[in-house]
């Protein structure tokens, strides 16, 4: 059952209009808006929990200051850089406006790091030329 589904579903029993339209109309309209999920095959379950677990709960600090140090950007691998605001500039914004863009640096630093530890994890010698 699709998540798009249910929460039309949840909708419906809200909306006295959408209650009087027959299933199969209301279902016709969920089904123009509703987006399959395409899913690959399934990771090693042990693996599978891993990403489950690091994806539903917020590691320690030090944690994640480890892991950015460890996992620091290829200096042969430019696109990783995390671009920083020109220091005169950085003086004229605004603190709004400074916190945001620390918070995008501070998530970008960690995308960096889980691409760069992948990265280091795959063997290149065995891949082929659509890998």
């Amino acid at each position: 059952r699709s998540q798009a589904l249910a929460d039309f579903e949840e909708g419906l029993a809200e909306d006295p209009l959408l209650q009087e339209m027959p299933e199969e109309e209301l279902l016709g309209v969920v089904s123009k808006f509703a987006e399959p999920s395409q899913k690959g095959q399934p990771l090693q379950p042990r693996l599978a929990a891993s990403i489950n677990y690091l994806t539903t709960h917020q590691l320690r600090e030090q944690v994640l200051s480890e892991a950015t140090n460890k996992y620091r950007a290829p200096e042969n691998c430019v696109s990783l850089n995390i671009p920083t605001v020109n220091t005169p500039i950085w003086g004229n914004i605004s603190p709004g406006i400074r916190t945001r863009d620390l918070k995008i640096q501070k998530i970008l630093q960690l995308l960096t790091s889980g691409i760069t530890a992948f990265a280091r994890s795959i063997d290149d010698t065995d891949m082929t030329e659509e890998q």
